[in-house]
């Protein structure tokens, strides 16, 4: 039998660099690089490894002898345990610092291109309730907090409607209140599991692949729709009718209401069907006066305010005469070339999934 490596402790180190995923960089004493998620740079940790690899260390702070000036207080109360926001607990203009400065690394470090003069990076006019689609997970064994396992009650309700844990397939953190979707996102999903425990819907087991509410996707448009889908593995045709019935009752501004039937090992949605239970069957974005149809598998960018941004600055780039044939690869819904058409000769966009 192999013997176990020992974890190391490496004592007051300079956290130097972030990188990318939401990891933090510091030097070990070796001079490997190590690789630690809960601290920012400018912070003086203790490190706990519990990972070495030929090049580099996996660790943990353990203790901070000294805390960054970039820091700042996160806002989420599911902040470290989620899988989602990596950065709340570093100040915006430092996140764009390192988001650049990871960019032009990538290119000339990893890619071994040579950049001219860059312009800035453009950053968001909000840091939070900026997405318009979100994904959520149902799990019939939710994570439990180390707070949880230590008082060593018994726990009743193991359900849980909210976001993978980092790294873990299976375990989904509960989430009460999410800062990156505007209401009534909070509202629906909230709702929609409370309902599902009371009336005894159970909840997904990735394991056993087993219960009846697997997940559900939840858009947003700026024009106000809304979209849900949520996607079941078992399906009791009563229990789906009661949950789909009370939603539709609950929250008639529900434009497009849908659910899918999917007891394929993986939740991936697009070779699934989609089946309309109430309104249309897509909703409607709106940018500079142009209208995008959205179904429940067309991709569109997250952020609606910063997509209009990204493509002003790429059709601003083009400085297009009104003589080109441009050409938008993995078009998807069609928006930069429908942008741009107006200051092109002609546009054609190119993709490979049709429903999108």
């Amino acid at each position: 039998m192999a013997r176990k490596k020992r974890q190391q402790l490496f004592e007051n180190i300079n956290v130097i660099d972030a990188g990318a995923k939401g990891k933090a960089i510091a030097k070990a004493p070796d001079g490997k690089v190590i690789f630690l998620s809960n601290a920012i740079p400018g912070d003086v940790v203790d490190i706990q490894t519990f990972k070495k690899r030929k090049a580099y260390y996996e660790g943990k702070a353990i203790r901070f002898h000294k805390l960054s000036d970039k820091r700042t207080t996160p806002v989420c109360e599911h902040f470290e345990a989620c899988g989602g926001c990596k950065w709340q607990h570093m100040k915006y203009s430092e996140q764009l610092f390192y988001k650049e400065k990871e960019v032009v690394n990538n290119l000339t470090r990893i890619g071994r291109v040579t950049l001219p003069e860059i312009t800035p990076i453009v950053g968001s006019k909000k840091q939070y309730f900026y997405r318009n689609k979100m994904e959520f997970s149902f799990s019939s064994s939710r994570w439990l907090t180390y707070e949880e396992i230590n008082a060593g009650e018994e726990i009743d309700n193991k359900n849980a409607l909210g976001f993978h844990i980092a790294g873990m397939w299976d375990k989904i953190l509960d989430i009460n209140y999410c800062h990156l979707q505007e209401d009534p996102s909070n509202t629906i999903r909230n709702t929609i599991k409370e309902f599902a425990i009371q009336h005894q819907i159970t909840f997904f087991n990735p394991r056993e692949q087993k219960g009846m509410l697997r997940t559900m996707m939840l858009r947003i448009s700026s024009t106000g729709e809304i979209m849900l889908v949520i996607q079941f593995f078992e399906d009791p045709k009563e229990k789906r009718e009661l949950l789909l019935d009370f939603i539709a009752e609950k929250f008639p501004e529900i434009t497009s209401l849908q659910y899918i039937i999917n007891q394929k090992a993986n939740d991936t949605i697009y070779d699934q069907d989609i089946i309309l239970y109430k309104g249309r069957d897509h909703i409607f974005e709106e940018m500079e006066g142009l209208q995008f149809k959205l179904n429940a598998k067309s991709f569109y960018q997250t952020n609606s305010a910063q997509a209009h941004t990204l493509y002003t600055i790429a059709r601003n780039f083009a400085n297009l005469s009104g003589n080109e044939i441009v050409y938008d690869l993995y078009t998807g819904t069609g928006t930069i070339a429908q942008f741009v058409a107006s200051k092109a000769r002609k546009v054609i966009g190119i993709e490979s999934v049709p429903e999108a």
